[in-house]
């Protein structure tokens, strides 16, 4: 049933999953409420209508963001709705979504790296104490993912990196992974090196925090990979705009994964290097390269299974020609809710 408080947005155009004409999103304390555009007609009588010029879109997500390593503030103002946050402290996190600042994106946690004694990111200065959780044996590894579900983690993050320290052994991934699971919580993966992506799949992994770089995937390995996981993408931090090996790696296994029927989801890695607070155009342009069209990069940035994330807007509409869509796109902002007195 309708609200008293209950706002209704018409906008020239939307995109929810497809593309609408004139339409109007009903919301609700800002967020968007039922299953997406309607005709303007379905406005109910008296209602508090606001128009606005522009395509509406649901709230965009990066997937990929250290929370306590950037300004949230700058991240939502430059369109950014939700985040995923895939390595903080917990406790700081939890005080974060705890606050409800209105000023800032939503969050959503992961709770802390797990990562073997002596492992990455443990000697890394910009993981403070508390951002990571080393898993000691295979009955710690179920204390360790407990730990970061009592603290509202809605993933759980492992790390395979043999070449930067000790990794998880085999056992205990499985343990992490299985304990995960039967709380419902998926689990994501940073794999850094040969044969870490083989690693975490044969061990249940449902996502990979990053685009694989640092090698060129099977194509055997690659067609099974595709059926079960979905990839964060993060191709910028390769290069940041320029062209380097490491960006063609991860672009070639990216355009194979997606032809394959791979789940692509926009994430930056935001935190790491001189990346745009907001959308990055550059982040969506190599979408592009690797061979997803504009819709395919929406689809990338959004979860239309979350409504309560705020939408956004493109204030002049949203350029949907290949050419100038990263450009245009990166004009949204989130659509603030009209202020009630």
């Amino acid at each position: 049933m309708p609200s008293d408080e209950d706002e209704w947005v018409i906008a020239d155009s939307a995109w929810w999953g497809r593309w609408f004409d004139r339409c109007a999103v009903r919301l609700r304390g800002g967020r968007a409420v039922g299953t997406g555009p309607l005709p303007p007609w379905s406005v109910p009588r008296g209602a508090r209508v606001r128009h606005v010029e522009g395509t509406l879109l649901p709230g965009l997500r990066d997937a990929h963001v250290h929370s306590s390593l950037v300004d949230l503030r700058a991240v939502r103002a430059g369109g950014i709705a939700q985040v995923d946050d895939l390595g903080s402290v917990p406790a700081l996190i939890a005080e974060l979504v705890a606050a409800d600042d209105p000023r800032l994106p939503r969050v959503r946690a992961v709770g802390a790296f797990l990562t073997a004694p002596g492992g990455y990111p443990s000697d890394r200065s910009w993981a403070p104490p508390g951002s990571f959780r080393e898993v000691q044996s295979v009955i710690d590894a179920e204390s360790a993912v407990g730990e970061q579900h009592q603290f509202g983690a809605r993933a759980i993050k492992v790390v395979l990196h043999p070449e930067a320290g000790p990794t998880l052994p085999a056992r205990v991934l499985e343990e992490i992974v299985s304990t995960a699971h039967d709380l419902d919580l998926p689990v994501i993966a940073h794999t850094e090196g040969d044969n870490t992506v083989r690693d975490a799949y044969e061990a249940g992994v449902d996502r990979l925090a990053h685009t694989p770089w640092t090698e060129r995937i099977d194509d055997r390995l690659l067609t099974d990979v595709a059926q079960r996981m979905s990839w964060i993408s993060t191709l910028d931090i390769h290069g940041y705009g320029a062209d380097t090996v490491e960006l063609r790696i991860a672009i070639d296994n990216l355009r194979r994964f997606f032809n394959r029927g791979g789940t692509t989801c926009y994430g930056t890695d935001l935190g790491n290097g001189p990346l745009p607070m907001g959308i990055n155009p550059r982040e969506v342009a190599a979408l592009q390269t690797a061979g997803l069209t504009p819709d395919d990069v929406l689809t990338a940035m959004t979860d239309l299974d979350s409504p309560a994330t705020p939408p956004c807007w493109v204030p002049n509409g949203l350029d949907r020609p290949p050419s100038r869509f990263a450009s245009s796109l990166r004009t949204a902002r989130v659509l603030d809710p009209t202020p009630t007195s």
